[in-house]
């Protein structure tokens, strides 16, 4: 191991529970020395995530947390120190998620050591961002929970945002025939650059059944649902016999995920799967399911899935798709624009430090 004392960094915080703009706060915070299976991170860039929206709102259930802390559940940077078991990682650049998923917004983050992913010198640190979660996600969606195949029929809802756009790229790289779903023309049209083949307005009040009749009526064989709430039930109506519906996220709202809007006629007569998608890299899956009861892949599960999307992106086939490149002083404002629905792809902050 390396130094063990406290870092002083600079760092968002947020002061009370509330909209971000109103009160999140510039201060220096210490960021301890990692522990064992923990690695401290000399931050580069960073993501800015819908759910640190709820986080700073308090409305996330999961994850509750009471002022004043760091918001942030991504982070790339180089290792400066670390705590038993990877110390392998010191001097090597990282994308990973902070310690209990919140401390990103910070010049020096602690981070879970078996979220640490290995970054090659190609690839920068905008990308390396941009790539991680939703890259990640999409694949482990699609490729692990859904089984997706080549010449299959992929409804992507919201994919003009961070998490849709990732399930759109990871969708097209595996030979499927996307549909697009978003609430803008400027939005749909950013969705064609990536790669859809249709675009609907999910506005238009007859969207499900364009949806439909884009498949001559056989429904989609699979739905990536990152929205939640109606947009979940009309999209039961969308899908095709032995599709696979896959809930990945409530962005409507963070507390539909504790709330019962579904029930069981919708699968049970329409003879599709619904398929929960959460994706953390742990390095015990059984201890998490005999601890919590969830059922998370292993890291080296996730260390295979990263070098598959490093190669697709190395050789082109894929590319991030990042809307904003930002400044550490926008975080503020640019998080109220996420929150209203106003971005597109994933805002990356970058460090600036002279």
């Amino acid at each position: 191991m390396t130094d063990q004392n406290s870092l002083s960094a600079r760092a968002w915080v947020a002061t009370a529970l509330g909209a971000p703009a109103s009160v999140l706060a510039e201060q220096n915070v210490a960021v301890p020395a990692p522990g064992p299976g923990q690695i401290r991170v000399r931050v580069h860039a960073f993501c800015l995530n819908f759910n640190d929206i709820d986080v700073i709102r308090g409305r996330y259930a999961t994850m509750p947390l009471q002022p004043p802390f760091v918001p942030g559940m991504e982070t790339v940077g180089v290792v400066e120190s670390a705590g038993l078991g990877y110390e392998h990682l010191i001097g090597r650049r990282i994308v990973g998620i902070p310690q209990f998923a919140h401390g990103g917004y910070a010049e020096y983050a602690l981070v879970e050591g078996a979220t640490a992913l290995e970054l090659p010198d190609w690839l920068s640190d905008v990308d390396g961002a941009a790539m991680h979660y939703p890259l990640h996600l999409g694949w482990f969606a699609l490729h692990e929970r859904a089984r997706l195949q080549a010449g299959e029929t992929l409804l992507v809802h919201a994919a003009a945002g961070g998490t849709g756009s990732g399930a759109l790229i990871i969708g097209k790289a595996l030979g499927a025939r996307v549909i697009a779903t978003a609430g803008s023309e400027e939005k749909l049209e950013y969705c064609r650059k990536l790669g859809a083949d249709h675009v609907v307005n999910y506005r238009d009040p007859d969207w499900v059944e364009q949806v439909v009749d884009l498949t001559y009526g056989q429904g989609v064989n699979v739905a990536f649902d990152a929205v939640g709430g109606d947009t979940t039930l009309q999209t039961f109506k969308c899908m095709g016999l032995n599709g696979r519906h896959l809930i990945a996220g409530w962005t409507e709202d963070i507390q539909l995920e504790d709330k019962g809007y579904i029930t069981p006629r919708a699968m049970a007569y329409g003879n599709f799967d619904l398929c929960g998608v959460c994706l953390v890299y742990v390095n015990d899956p059984t201890a998490v399911r005999r601890t919590l009861g969830f059922n998370w892949p292993a890291r080296s599960e996730g260390q295979r899935a990263h070098v598959q999307l490093l190669e697709l992106l190395r050789t082109g086939k894929i590319s991030t798709a990042v809307g904003r490149q930002l400044t550490w002083d926008e975080i503020p404002a640019a998080l109220e624009a996420q929150e209203q629905r106003q971005t597109m792809g994933r805002q990356v902050v970058v460090i600036d430090r002279g």
